[in-house]
């Protein structure tokens, strides 16, 4: 932002939390500059556009729709909103949640609908995701369990802004800008996308077919899996197992404090091959982590698959010898003597092995797979040697990859506070974007 300069003057807003605002800039109260839309519907057909909370990204003002609806019911209560309005979530987790309708349509009822009158509607929306103005939003809600901003706060809530030529002169700016920012965005993204289908690419490909691209090859006798090193078995999970595969409590614990108890997890944790315990489900006590324990009581090496839920069969592996336990929704699965379990993981991860899980789930209110079918699905494997130098091969490249796509991930996080930041310095009149386009 350096090559724009500050307004020529400035003077006291008057508001302790806004500061100095341009000579030439005025302040009102959220509820003198826009309206608020009080129009609820139960009838409202499902070919309606509906727009939910997961439908709006947060911090950017972007609208991302979702497949499929959060909607409750073709008869539920939903908002009205017409285009051009603001949508602004509510519910303290969203409050930085507000978007510009394109169209008009029903949303949830978390959502306030604001008609901007006497400002534009993008300038009402960027103000309302100002950090600054987030925090007064969320000063306001504090003490209930999930609190919401109502209109009362939010209308109380002052804005600085100058007359509606030039805020239309600083948009246009900040749509140039922020298209350029959004636009690397998208390039980053892309890449990361790209460098995890590589990833998987290499992990399947060394899995079943090997490393030697001279091996003699031939049919598995799996459809799904094709053919396989000649010198490769390929038998059910089970025999590649040390003990039959199991699973966690069928019962939910009461939560226990930190201080006394048991890291608990369940499938929010797994993913991408890791366990993420920063994603527990919560802690247990000692006296179930030991009852839960006479079933299964985990050990480095252990593999735990996704077993029912939108995360079917993805997988993590203990990494070390922390005092822990799982729930009913992870399938625990211990490597024999003759696998390695870094292998088993990997296998496990491919591409085929997934396509082997997707044909044999079954659904009842969400899609789950059976452990009697999980450890009778069959599976790639070469002598435990093999399997050694394969791992260590797949240890290399795939950290080389997780490398790149973590710079990316950390250069997105910073382009996107860059917008944020460049757009929060506009609506506030740090930077003179008047004639800029």
């Amino acid at each position: 932002m350096s090559q724009y300069r500050a307004y020529p003057a400035y003077k006291d807003s008057g508001i302790e939390w806004i500061g100095q605002v341009p000579e030439h800039w005025k302040v009102a109260r959220v509820k003198r500059l826009a309206s608020l839309r009080n129009e609820r519907r139960n009838d409202v057909s499902t070919d309606t556009i509906y727009i939910g909370l997961e439908d709006v990204e947060a911090g950017s003002g972007q609208y991302k729709p979702t497949n499929g609806s959060s909607r409750q019911s073709e008869d539920s209560t939903v908002g009205i909103f017409y285009e051009g309005d603001v949508l602004y979530g509510k519910l303290r987790p969203y409050l930085r949640k507000a978007i510009i309708s394109e169209m008009a349509g029903c949303c949830s009822t978390e959502f306030l609908v604001l008609r901007a009158e006497k400002t534009e509607p993008r300038w009402l929306q960027e103000w309302l995701l100002t950090p600054d103005v987030t925090h007064q939003i969320e000063s306001g809600c504090e003490g209930a369990k999930m609190p919401r901003a109502d209109w009362g706060h939010i209308g109380s809530i002052e804005v600085v802004y100058p007359d509606q030529p030039e805020q239309a002169q600083i948009l246009t700016t900040l749509d140039r800008e922020t298209a350029r920012i959004d636009a690397l965005v998208e390039k980053k993204t892309r890449f990361i996308e790209l460098l995890k289908e590589k990833r998987q690419a290499l992990i399947t490909h060394a899995v079943t077919k090997g490393l030697d691209p001279n091996v003699k090859m031939k049919d598995s006798g799996v459809e799904w899996i094709g053919q396989v090193p000649e010198h490769w078995a390929v038998p059910a999970l089970k025999f590649l197992l040390s003990t039959p595969i199991t699973d966690g409590p069928h019962e939910t614990p009461v939560p226990a404090e930190p201080q006394n108890g048991i890291v608990f997890i369940s499938a929010e944790a797994v993913s991408s091959g890791r366990i993420n315990f920063s994603k527990a489900w919560g802690y247990i006590s000692r006296a179930d982590h030991k009852r839960y324990s006479r079933k299964y009581k985990p050990q480095q090496g252990d593999i735990y698959m996704v077993k029912s839920g939108a995360t079917t069969g993805i997988t993590a592996m203990v990494e070390d010898n922390r005092e822990f336990n799982i729930w009913s929704p992870l399938a625990a699965i211990r490597a024999n003597s003759e696998t390695a379990p870094k292998f088993l993981l990997y296998a496990l991860r491919s591409t085929e092995f997934q396509a082997g899980v997707t044909l044999n789930w079954s659904y009842g209110t969400q899609q789950n797979i059976g452990m009697n079918v999980l450890e009778n699905l069959p599976l790639p494997i070469p002598p435990y040697k093999e399997q050694a130098t394969i791992v260590a091969t797949l240890d290399s490249e795939t950290a080389r990859i997780n490398a790149l796509i973590s710079k990316a991930e950390q250069s997105i996080t910073l382009l996107k506070e860059r917008r944020a930041a460049f757009i929060t310095a506009a609506v506030t009149g740090q930077i003179d974007l008047r004639g800029k386009q």
